[in-house]
């Protein structure tokens, strides 16, 4: 049977991702690449500045590549009918019913008016249930301050907050919504929410919903929200640039935050995983759901459910051409080199996915490297290499 990726791509491909590492850019990285059984994998550099050397099967960080995860766990008990996609969230999540909304996002906090509607998984799948990241300057609104001061933890990726999922809904209802449920598209807190109703309505920690349900049919043995101690060896180090003087600084070391259990695992952004790991989610996805969902679903999952006005007001999280589906962003238009109805998404740490139905392909690149408050190039690179590397 013919490859179905041109030799001379991949090595370009190679030759590209080298450089990022030869320059000093990150310590290392692996990214692979896939279409059927054909499956190409490059392991570079270090798993730290000075460490030893990457392989395989190092351990990322993947941040917000955890989102598509916790959508798949969250339409397992759609299909089981423990939820449905368009009833009220009240009564697995009272602390969410009766919700007030601000009259402007920067408006004092006590100046609302009620809910048009009450909040469903639907508008936590897509991101438009009211309530997410504020893009602008930190602490410069009251609702941003209140955030800060109950301790939610809303902002770039952390796999930490001081709160057990209950008391930190609990806190999270004491706070009006910033848009009416349905109206427009805001980041991140949708995934933490799931986490609390997956595991309210399956009667068992999210954490181990998702090891039983999705982690151990797939054979993702590396994939968790804790590395154990016997595992450290292969987790690599997280690093941010200093914006100021353009050094690296660490974010996180083996020993860190994923060393022990936290309170409340992050929904939106707390797995630890690898590439061939993350290869059978996303070939389950492209395979109808392979036995864990039905196809029906896996359509779901992966259509634009925004207007075209909430996928504007997404900017600059959804670039032009993005949508939302449950959990991944979903390219709606061709351009460029990515084509219409591929889906993933990106882990603010330094991580990318997507798989392309059209095509079969799955790309995976995972590196050490934040891209906040810098954004940098590989993971442009990777992408247009990968897509080009199809015959």
């Amino acid at each position: 049977m013919r490859p179905r990726f041109a030799p001379a791509a991949l090595r370009r491909a190679h030759r590209v991702l080298s450089g990022y590492v030869e320059r000093g850019e990150v310590p290392g990285l692996v990214s692979l690449v896939a279409a059927g059984d054909e499956v190409h994998v490059n392991v570079l550099g270090d798993k730290a500045f000075g460490g030893t050397p990457m392989e395989r099967d190092s351990l990322f960080r993947i941040s917000s590549m955890t989102k598509p995860v916790t959508a798949a766990a969250t339409m397992m008990l759609v299909e089981e009918c423990r939820l449905r996609l368009d009833d009220p969230v009240d009564e697995l999540l009272p602390e969410l019913a009766d919700r007030r909304v601000l009259r402007r996002i920067d408006g004092p906090l006590d100046d609302t008016v009620p809910a048009d509607r009450p909040i469903t998984p639907r508008d936590l799948l897509t991101f438009r249930f009211g309530f997410g990241i504020v893009l602008a300057p930190p602490g410069s609104t009251p609702i941003q301050r209140a955030i800060d001061e109950l301790g939610l933890v809303i902002g770039p990726p952390k796999p930490v907050t001081p709160h057990h999922p209950d008391e930190w809904l609990r806190r999270l209802g004491t706070l009006p919504l910033l848009h009416q449920p349905g109206e427009r598209w805001m980041y991140q807190v949708g995934s933490e929410v799931l986490a609390v109703l997956i595991a309210r309505a399956s009667g068992m920690p999210f954490e181990r919903f998702l090891a039983e349900r999705i982690f151990e049919p797939l054979g993702m043995s590396d994939t968790g929200f804790v590395v154990p101690a016997g595992k450290a060896p292969r987790f690599t180090t997280s690093y941010q640039v200093d914006e100021r003087t353009g050094e690296f600084q660490v974010f996180d070391a083996p020993d860190g935050h994923w060393s022990a259990p936290v309170p409340f695992p992050s929904g939106g952004a707390g797995l630890v995983s690898t590439a061939d790991d993350y290869l059978a989610f996303s070939r389950m996805l492209l395979a109808g759901g392979a036995g864990l969902l039905s196809p029906r679903s896996v359509a779901l999952l992966t259509a634009d459910h925004l207007t075209a006005e909430q996928a504007a007001s997404g900017a600059p999280l959804l670039d032009d051409g993005l949508g939302w589906g449950f959990g991944v962003a979903v390219v709606n238009r061709d351009g460029g080199f990515a084509t219409r109805g591929r889906y993933g998404w990106d882990g603010g740490l330094g991580t990318s996915w997507a798989a392309d139905p059209a095509t079969g392909l799955t790309g995976i690149l995972l590196t050490q490297r934040t891209d906040w408050p810098m954004p940098w190039h590989a993971r442009e690179d990777f992408w247009t290499t990968a897509q080009t590397a199809l015959t």
